[in-house]
């Protein structure tokens, strides 16, 4: 039986006037899984995850999350109580105190989990009489996490989370993740540290200027892109070696470097046709393959 995705769109669209912020957006977020959503500033990272939520309405198409359509105001608030959202801007409420916001949350949610409340108390060093306006903005995420983490949501949405943490908070942050995940919450969430999503994703969604231009696991894009480093002593064409898979090639003297999304076996072999003296396959990080496929389209 396929499982229902947590988050499915289809055509869904933003305008502003004539600025088309999201355009024809088909998403499918499977459950159980942790999803990053990349892009640029002004990609339309922010604007979809405001439109799953409820908070600004579509110009076009249609969508669900957990199964709730997101232009119907009453399925759209009963989703709300099962997903958990920390925003970019990790707005609370600033003249409370630790203390006073958790246990002001605490009281919308029966299924609060204390247990967890209690350990990201003590992970995340959080001052309990400390008013929220006076926290570091590292310290007003890790807030924000807690209450969110806590709620025991079927889903998490968060934009740019690691936003305001140092690499111990950042650590502490793909931790939680990990083990929310673990316990069953779908996680989906947009970063621009690609080397932390890199971490910990199992699928990869990439947006760029409103549309989606790569859905894919990360054991795929782990299996299938590399780069294929070859020095020869007399130089053949690039054309030569523009086979299937064959995303970029850059000439330096006697060496040519081939970034392949596929088909590394025939380059290698096309290598060795051409008397390649050195041939050298690694495996391409995520960035890398963000910035390709991005330039490319």
């Amino acid at each position: 039986m396929i499982p229902t995705p947590v988050i499915q769109t289809d055509q869904l669209r933003k305008s502003y006037g004539r600025f088309e912020a999201v355009r024809g957006l088909d998403l499918c977020v499977q459950p159980n899984r942790i999803t990053g959503f990349l892009g640029a500033n002004g990609a339309g990272k922010s604007t979809t995850i405001k439109m799953l939520l409820g908070m600004i309405r579509p110009s076009g198409g249609s969508g669900t999350v957990l199964g709730r359509k997101i232009d119907d105001e009453r399925q759209s608030v009963d989703m709300r109580r099962s997903v958990a959202y920390v925003s970019e801007d990790k707005r609370l409420y600033a003249y409370m105190t630790v203390e006073q916001i958790i246990r002001f949350t605490r009281a919308f949610y029966p299924d609060w989990r204390k247990d967890v409340e209690r350990d990201l108390l003590k992970t995340y060093e959080l001052p309990p009489d400390r008013k929220i306006r006076s926290l570091s903005k590292g310290m007003r995420t890790k807030l924000a996490l807690l209450l969110a983490l806590s709620r025991r949501p079927k889903l998490l949405i968060l934009d740019e989370p690691g936003d305001g943490l140092d690499p111990c908070g950042v650590e502490q942050l793909l931790e939680s993740l990990v083990a929310q995940s673990s316990q069953g919450t779908s996680i989906f969430f947009s970063s621009h540290q690609i080397a932390d999503v890199e971490r910990i994703a199992d699928n990869i969604c990439i947006l760029d200027k409103g549309r989606l231009i790569m859905d894919a696991s990360m054991d795929d894009l782990r299996q299938s892109y590399r780069q294929v480093t070859l020095v020869f002593s007399e130089l053949p064409a690039e054309r030569e070696f523009q086979l299937a898979g064959v995303e970029r090639i850059r000439t330096c003297g006697y060496q040519m470097s081939v970034f392949a999304s596929g088909n590394a076996e025939a380059i290698v072999e096309r290598a060795r046709d051409f008397h390649a003296t050195c041939i050298d396959v690694t495996p391409v990080a995520l960035r890398d393959i963000y910035l390709q496929t991005v330039r490319r389209n």
